[in-house]
């Protein structure tokens, strides 16, 4: 049977919604890729990558992370520095991100220095979304370095404790804190690559699940794909999903609309 691989990629918070739903649907129509041999997440991928990864049923996984709550920290992004990275973020050419350590430590700088939340308050708020401190033996965490500006791939053999490693992949620079894990500060994986799907590399199949960025990256998903032969398969949120999220991927009153247009997409 040939070896399968979810990659699971950034996309804010509607975008555990909607891979959760994608995969839902999937499986109720014969696809099944909570069985997957490898998952690979980043950011919002990294979250829903652990909950299905663990074995959690996809339905309860999206019931257990619900959207944010009064218990949850308040969002208190860094606009003014924010912006600059946004900058930088948006305007490096297509694939550099994944080939710049200097531009992606420039991004690492601003995120350090951005005025944000607590760090503590988010890592209990990941807590509860991840109630499992086991690391699953499929998955594949990543996340990029502040200092070095280098990419990290975490598994189960790491030896990284596994919410902090998955709220250091969500942590959008200026939005979020860096988080430390070992040690060092991490900032979230779509820095490096909206999916970084080339982890994927040498799996049969590889379904790549692509949610809405808060903003455009430059991927070269056409390059991506050819690297992971013709197994390879991006699904990107259609236009009645694209409709549910709305302009802000981190909004949080749509939660059960997103989930039921990626049930509704992937059938």
């Amino acid at each position: 049977m040939a070896r399968t691989a979810l990659v699971l990629g950034a996309g804010g918070i509607t975008g555990v919604a909607w891979q959760l739903g994608m995969i839902i649907g999937l499986r109720q129509h014969g696809d099944d890729l909570t069985t997957a041999d490898l998952i690979v997440g980043t950011s919002a991928g990294a979250v829903s990558g652990a909950l299905v990864a663990a074995g959690l049923d996809p339905a309860a996984a999206a019931a257990l992370d619900a959207p944010l709550g009064p218990g949850d920290p308040p969002m208190q992004p860094d606009f003014v520095t924010g912006a600059k990275a946004w900058e930088l973020l948006s305007s490096a050419p297509i694939g550099s991100l994944g080939n710049s350590t200097e531009l992606r430590r420039r991004i690492g700088a601003l995120a350090r220095r951005a005025n944000v939340g607590s760090e503590e308050a988010l890592l209990a708020s990941f807590r509860r979304r991840l109630p499992f401190d086991e690391w699953p033996a499929r998955l594949v965490v990543t996340a990029v370095d502040v200092e070095s500006g280098e990419p990290v791939s975490w598994n189960a053999a790491s030896g990284v404790p596994l919410v902090p490693a998955v709220a250091a992949s969500c942590a959008v620079p200026c939005l979020f804190p860096p988080i430390a894990v070992n040690g060092r500060h991490y900032m979230d994986g779509g820095v490096r690559s909206r999916t970084n799907a080339d982890l994927a590399t040498g799996y049969e199949r590889v379904v790549i699940l692509a949610p809405r960025m808060p903003i455009a990256l430059r991927d070269d998903f056409a390059a991506e794909l050819s690297r992971l032969g013709p197994g390879a398969s991006l699904i990107e949120p259609d236009a009645a999903t694209q409709e549910a999220i709305g302009g802000n991927v981190f909004a949080t009153d749509n939660w059960d609309a997103v989930l039921a247009a990626g049930i509704k997409q992937a059938r």
